[in-house]
């Protein structure tokens, strides 16, 4: 938790710091973890519209790919909406700014941070800019060549490693049915409680628990059926036991990784084999936000696709249901065209 423990370490030197993400998920859950102690601390980023000038030591923003344009959106609470870029709202008021980005993990329209606009910002207040390209991760057994592919295999960004070899730190593997992925995070989580999920892309709708507390299996592929995350706690998904028994999205996921992680990979994002390219399909999504810009769906599907599947460290399980996707990802993966 790069800027937890990063948080942590200048708030025991007595700084004034503060921890931002755009995720309510993500923020609720770090609030859990260090307590009351540190809880305010950790806040949204839209919290900052009142500050003023370097009233902030260090300013710790995660995820910073979710920042929107200004603080005027109808979930921002009334007190604190500004109609000032966001990203301002962010600089504006610390000594020091720290922005952790990942530029293909925007997910929805309303999402604009870049690095450029971060430089574009700064030159404005004329503050100084340092860049850092964190080069190692945890993620997928620290295997860079894993997400390389991943984003190759999705048209996100080109490389040379479009085969993914069998000596991979991290295990991927691909399930003939939906129970059979399911089984198997659920043998996984009875090993390792608690550190493994299943995750899919926003091909269902979403309700409400029932009156007496219980979820409705809303996931449904033939005949299984799961329950999304519950929406009245949905922030608990990742770290309480509740979510090992739940679906979660790429909102509820991102931001956090998992020992193992299974996707049901829907038919809202599709291969086109005769055309070669990803094409997106807005009928099979419930996702609301992402439909808005039809120009843009297809890139913020296949970077869905990205997040869900680089949640794990040690392995990441997949269920396709478009075939001719399925068989194009196996046609890169070195296992699969030996057999």
């Amino acid at each position: 938790m790069r800027g937890g423990l990063t948080l942590d370490h200048l708030f025991k030197q007595g700084k004034n710091v503060y921890y931002a993400t755009g995720s309510s998920a993500f923020t609720q859950n770090l609030r859990d973890i260090f307590g009351k102690r540190a809880r305010d601390r950790f806040k949204y980023f839209f919290s900052f519209t009142h500050h003023k000038e370097n009233e902030i030591d260090v300013l710790i923003c995660d995820e910073a790919h979710r920042l929107r344009k200004n603080s005027a959106d109808y979930g921002v609470p009334a007190h604190l909406r500004s109609e000032r870029a966001q990203i301002e709202d962010l600089i504006m008021p610390a000594w020091l700014s720290i922005f952790f980005i990942d530029e293909h993990q925007v997910v929805r329209p309303n999402e604009v941070g870049d690095i450029d606009l971060i430089r574009k910002a700064a030159e404005k207040f004329n503050a100084s800019v340092l860049e850092f390209e964190l080069k190692t991760q945890f993620r997928a057994g620290g295997s860079e060549i894993y997400l390389q592919w991943l984003e190759n295999t999705l048209d996100i960004t080109p490389s040379d490693a479009w085969l993914l070899g069998k000596k991979e730190p991290i295990e991927f593997k691909i399930f003939d049915s939906p129970e059979a992925l399911r089984d198997a995070i659920y043998e996984k989580n009875k090993t390792t409680p608690n550190m493994n999920r299943i995750v899919a892309g926003f091909c269902w709708k979403w309700s409400k628990p029932k009156p007496d507390g219980t979820l409705v299996n809303d996931v449904k592929i033939g005949n299984f059926e799961m329950p999304w995350e519950n929406k009245k706690e949905f922030w608990k998904w990742a770290t309480h036991s509740s979510g090992m028994e739940q679906v979660g999205t790429v909102y509820t996921s991102q931001g956090f990784e998992f020992d193992y992680i299974g996707v049901l990979f829907g038919r809202d994002l599709i291969y086109d084999a005769k055309e070669k390219k990803w094409v997106g399909h807005p009928e099979y999504s419930f996702d609301a936000m992402t439909k808005r810009d039809k120009n843009s769906f297809t890139t913020h599907l296949k970077n869905v696709y990205r997040v869900l599947m680089s949640r794990a460290h040690k392995g990441v399980y997949v269920y396709f249901m478009d075939k001719g996707t399925e068989e194009f990802f196996k046609s890169r993966i070195e296992s699969y065209k030996d057999n």
